[in-house]
């Protein structure tokens, strides 16, 4: 999948890290009230979750897109392009369309003090808006209850990937109140579809659905003969939810077919999620996870691949994640693994985890030439921002 070239918005978005985290609805509320609405005027579906939203947004728009539909996506994070965030079916934002989105709402964003996020969101609703999309598929950025996308009046389809514990900073320290703050994307009349989740997680989301006056179902996932454009068992799972969410559009009355609901599965893409790549002519494996139910999801994946064979891993970790507990659910005996600095993020060093078979490396390029001869494909994870940070150097894998 040609991911779209960088685009320089330092001088339109201050730094995350500057601003922080800043949850909350208000000041988006009023700054789309004084830029004419954009969210009014199209319909959307919402995904929330902790793993794998991101890919029931891109199965379900892939479905759309089948379908014949205009759909808007507005995903994250990016891999190496702000433009990622924001597409209507297969075409990116250009980064010339986002960067003048960005001066337009520079205004407001400032007069409200809107977050870098918020303001993404909504030059995305303003895009949308001005596309006359038929129907746009947001991804929460973070929780639910008072995440930017949330802001959206109109979302009568809504989907949960798994739910498992990140962000406990911000979210809550407890499986139950994570689960809580992303059941906030729940209201009255609309039809949310579940994955699996762990019994103190469903027990939460039936409540919270009770309370807020919205339909659950819960969904299994789909069978292994199904044709899936995204690798991993886990994927299973989140197709599930696109399927559900799809099926419940048509019952709707979207013009849906079984026969785009398959296409669409059988399509989707994703960067950066359990995908073969080269360096230099060798096989590699990269995969985003950067979190623990993430990593034991890819572990059982690369058991499942090759069992009992030891892998080599490239690590890079951020300092406010779990390092400790995404390394170990990672690592098997006989693995080995390097971790490197993510450039602009504090990052884990393996000399603080000391776990056996992890080493330190300054630079992520030193530990790539670690990774080889290795009895299979050796595995770079950890975060999408490392991912980020060594596309350019990764290459498709040869075919054949």
């Amino acid at each position: 999948m040609q991911l779209p070239d960088p685009v320089e918005l330092g001088d339109l978005l201050e730094p995350f890290s500057r601003r922080g985290i800043d949850l909350g609805l208000d000041r988006l509320h009023q700054a789309l009230a004084a830029g004419g609405h954009p969210e009014q005027r199209f319909p959307a579906v919402q995904v929330a979750g902790t793993n794998g939203k991101g890919s029931i947004c891109t199965a379900l728009g892939a479905i759309l897109q089948a379908a014949g539909l205009k759909a808007g996506l507005y995903r994250s994070p990016h891999l190496i392009s702000w433009c990622e965030r924001i597409a209507i079916g297969d075409q990116w934002i250009t980064a010339d369309k986002l960067r003048s989105l960005l001066q337009r709402w520079q205004p407001l964003g400032q007069q409200h003090q809107l977050t870098p996020f918020e303001l993404l969101t909504a030059a995305a609703m303003d895009h949308f808006a001005a596309a006359q999309v038929d129907l746009a598929v947001l991804e929460v950025g973070l929780g639910g209850r008072l995440d930017a996308t949330t802001c959206h009046p109109n979302r009568p389809v809504l989907g949960i990937a798994n739910i498992g514990l990140d962000h406990r900073e911000h979210l809550g320290s407890t499986l139950e109140a994570i689960a809580t703050e992303k059941a906030g994307i729940f209201h009255t009349g609309a039809v949310a579809f579940s994955a699996p989740q762990p019994d103190s997680v469903a027990q939460v989301l039936e409540q919270q659905a009770q309370q807020r006056g919205c339909q659950l179902h819960w969904v299994e996932p789909l069978a292994a003969e199904v044709p899936l454009g995204l690798a991993g068992s886990w994927q299973r799972s989140n197709a599930a939810v696109a399927l559900a969410m799809a099926q419940e559009l048509a019952r709707q009355g979207w013009p849906i077919s079984v026969q785009a609901m398959a296409q669409g599965l059988a399509q989707a893409q994703w960067s950066g999620r359990l995908q073969r790549r080269q360096w230099r002519g060798q096989p590699v494996l990269i995969d985003g996870a950067h979190n623990p139910p993430a990593a034991e999801g890819l572990r059982r994946e690369l058991n499942e691949l090759a069992p009992g064979q030891p892998r080599h891993w490239l690590l890079g970790i951020q300092r406010h994640k779990d390092g400790p507990a995404i390394v170990r659910a990672l690592m098997a005996p006989g693995d080995r693994a390097w971790m490197v600095p993510i450039e602009g993020c504090r990052s884990w060093q393996a000399a603080e985890l000391t776990i056996p078979g992890v080493h330190d490396s300054p630079s992520a390029e030193q530990a790539l030439e670690q990774l080889w001869p290795a009895a299979c494909e050796p595995v770079i994870a950890g975060s999408l921002y490392l991912l980020g940070q060594l596309w350019p150097t990764l290459e498709p894998p040869a075919e054949g």
